[in-house]
C-alpha cells in the first residue's frame, strides 16, 4: 500500500500579549509536538527513574514569525484564522510516517493519573529558547494539547484468510476436517464479522458444540520484550455435529470494547479526554519500518473450536477440542475526503 512521505498536521494558535504582565519578559511563542511511550505513572517518577521515552519530537517558533517559506494554509486553518483574527498565527507540524499511532492500555477501574501508551502532546509556550532545561517556563505561560493519531483502512481490500484442519484421534483411523474462514481481509470497529465453518465429522465422536473466540495479542517493544493475549470475545453456540455428519454454517460475531471494560491492560485507540474509544486497531506496517520505533504492535485472532465428546456415559470425560485459527485486521474506515493520515 503506497503511502506519502510525510503527514502534514495543520492547526492555529491563538493568543495575547499582555502588555501588563510584569511578572517575567516577553520572550518567543514556540509549539512542541512530542510523541512518547509511557510505560509507568507519573506518581511513579521517582528518584530520578522516569517511565516515559519521548520517540519523536520537534519544536516550531510561531511568534515572532520565522523566516523562511511558510505552508499553505488548509481550508480549516482558514476558518480559525476569520474567527482568531490577528491574534491568529496558523502553523504545520510535519511527521515522519513511520510513527506509531495512538495506543492506551486500559488502566483498572481505580487506576489514577495519564494511562500507560503511546500518545500525542502539543504543547504552546512562551521561552527564550525552545528546549533550554536550565530555563523555567512558567505554567500561567504553557498551554497543553493531547491529540491522536489513528490509521485508517486501505482503500483497496483484499480476500480474507482461509484455515482448515484434520485431527485424527487414538484408536481412530478416521479424522474430524474443521474448515473457517472470512470474507474480507480487513473489519471495521463495531461491525458484525460473519465466521464461515464447516465441519465434516467422519469419526465415531460427536461434536457438542462451536466455541468462537478472538484474541488481542499486544507486543510491548521499547522498554520489554513483553507480549501477552487478552480475550476480546468469546461465544458458544449449541450446533451439535453426530458422527458421519457434516455442518456448513456462518455465524456472525461482534468485538465490543462494551463488553471488555475491567479487563486491565487491554490495548485501545488513544483517548482524548473522556471521549469514547474503540479496541485497538491493528498495527499495519509499512516495507522498510523499524517495528521498534511502534512502541507497541496489536494484532487479532480469531479461534473456531469445536467442542469433542465420544459417545456413552464417558462421554464428557474424554472430551477434546478441535481448534483452527485465522487473523484478523481491526481498523477504522477513511472518512470521506480524507487524503492523509492523521
Amino acid at each position: 500500500m503506497p503511502t506519502p512521505e510525510k503527514q502534514r498536521l495543520p492547526m492555529n494558535a491563538t493568543f495575547w500579549r499582555n502588555s501588563n504582565n510584569n511578572h517575567s519578559p516577553f520572550g518567543a511563542v514556540w509549539v512542541q509536538l512530542v510523541c512518547a511511550f509511557r510505560y509507568g505513572h507519573d506518581d511513579l517518577d521517582v528518584i530520578g527513574l522516569s517511565f516515559r521515552k519521548d520517540i519523536w519530537i520537534k519544536h516550531i517558533q510561531i511568534y515572532p514569525p520565522a523566516a523562511g517559506e511558510k505552508p499553505t494554509n488548509t481550508p480549516m486553518q482558514d476558518a480559525l484564522m476569520k474567527k482568531a483574527g490577528e491574534e491568529g498565527h496558523p502553523f504545520t507540524f510535519v511527521m515522519p510516517t513511520n510513527l506509531p499511532c495512538s495506543v492506551t492500555l486500559q488502566p483498572a477501574p481505580g487506576d489514577t493519573g495519564k494511562p500507560c501508551g503511546v500518545d500525542y502532546e502539543l504543547k504552546a509556550y512562551i521561552a527564550n529558547e525552545a528546549d533550554n532545561p536550565d530555563e523555567k517556563i512558567s505554567k500561567k505561560d504553557t498551554c497543553r494539547l493531547i491529540i491522536r493519531k489513528i490509521q485508517f483502512a486501505p482503500d483497496k481490500l483484499e480476500t480474507g484468510p482461509k484455515s482448515s484442519i484434520l485431527k485424527q484421534f487414538i484408536m481412530s483411523d478416521k479424522a474430524i476436517h474443521l474448515e473457517t474462514s472470512i470474507e474480507k481481509e480487513v473489519y471495521y470497529h463495531g461491525d458484525p464479522i460473519p465466521v464461515k465453518v464447516k465441519i465434516n465429522n467422519e469419526t465415531n465422536k460427536v461434536v457438542k458444540k462451536v466455541r468462537i473466540s478472538i484474541d488481542q495479542t499486544t507486543d510491548v517493544l521499547l522498554y520489554s520484550a513483553d507480549k501477552y493475549t487478552k480475550v476480546v470475545l468469546c461465544e458458544e453456540f449449541g450446533d451439535q455435529v453426530n458422527s458421519n455428519a457434516t455442518l456448513e454454517k456462518e455465524y456472525k460475531v461482534t468485538p465490543l470494547l462494551a463488553n471488555n471494560k475491567e479487563k486491565r491492560g487491554l490495548a485501545l485507540d488513544g483517548k482524548i479526554k473522556d471521549e469514547d474509544t474503540n479496541l485497538a486497531s491493528s498495527t499495519l506496517l509499512g516495507s522498510g519500518v523499524d517495528k521498534d520505533i511502534q512502541g507497541i504492535l496489536v494484532s487479532y485472532k480469531i479461534k473456531v473450536s469445536l467442542m469433542v465428546a465420544s459417545g456413552g456415559l464417558l462421554g464428557n470425560l474424554t472430551s477434546s477440542d478441535v481448534t483452527a485459527d485465522i487473523p484478523l485486521v481491526l481498523m477504522s474506515p477513511k472518512p470521506a475526503g480524507e487524503v492523509s493520515i492523521i
